[in-house]
């Protein structure tokens, strides 16, 4: 797939839940398609400290309320990054965190989805359709060895109707090895552009 660039147009972005597959292939698809690459996961911090994301405050509602509390915490703190990494960072593979394309919010969903508006290439990637072998194959990657009744972060973005909202492709990984998937992307973005 080398030489591909300026094929499927100049940003794909990546969103899902943990353990999908978004950072191999952004990296696989920067590759294939000579495009720069942005981790969301790498950059966030910086943006959160933008507009007042303080550790302190982190560390404390951790130990009163767990992740769910952090979860929550982080929610504007995300939606900010999204709209900066995406203005800062055109002509490239973006892959977001599992929880920038997941909002309980309105508001911040709504930001979000004005911030992807002009991007054609949002991609979902999940395992299955099947919600439920998802969460397993994910928790599976991820070793998730939560105590009992800790919040099940993988459910929550499987489930969540954000992701689905947000994305305007969506690829299945299941049983692809991670050069299939790519090819799988590039493929399903070609075809969306040829129908646009």
């Amino acid at each position: 797939m080398q030489g591909t660039g300026g094929v499927v147009g100049k940003d794909i972005i990546l969103i899902g839940p943990m353990g999908a597959g978004k950072s191999t292939q952004a990296k696989l698809l920067a590759e294939a398609l000579q495009l720069r690459r942005c981790s969301l996961d790498q950059v966030r911090w910086d943006y959160y400290r933008e507009i007042g994301f303080d550790d302190d405050v982190q560390r404390r509602i951790m130990e009163k309320e767990g992740l769910r509390g952090v979860y929550r915490y982080w929610k504007p703190f995300e939606a900010h990054a999204v709209e900066r990494a995406l203005a800062e960072h055109p002509d490239c593979v973006i892959d977001f965190g599992a929880g920038h394309s997941v909002f309980e919010d309105d508001e911040l969903l709504a930001r979000v989805r004005r911030a992807l508006a002009p991007y054609q290439n949002v991609i979902l990637l999940l395992p299955s359709p099947d919600p439920d072998e998802s969460i397993a194959i994910l928790n599976a990657r991820n070793l998730n060895d939560r105590p009992p009744g800790e919040f099940d972060i993988n459910a929550h973005f499987v489930r969540h109707p954000s992701n689905g909202a947000l994305a305007k492709i969506i690829v299945y990984t299941k049983g692809k090895t991670p050069e299939e998937t790519r090819d799988a992307i590039i493929e399903r973005v070609r075809s969306e552009k040829v129908h646009r």
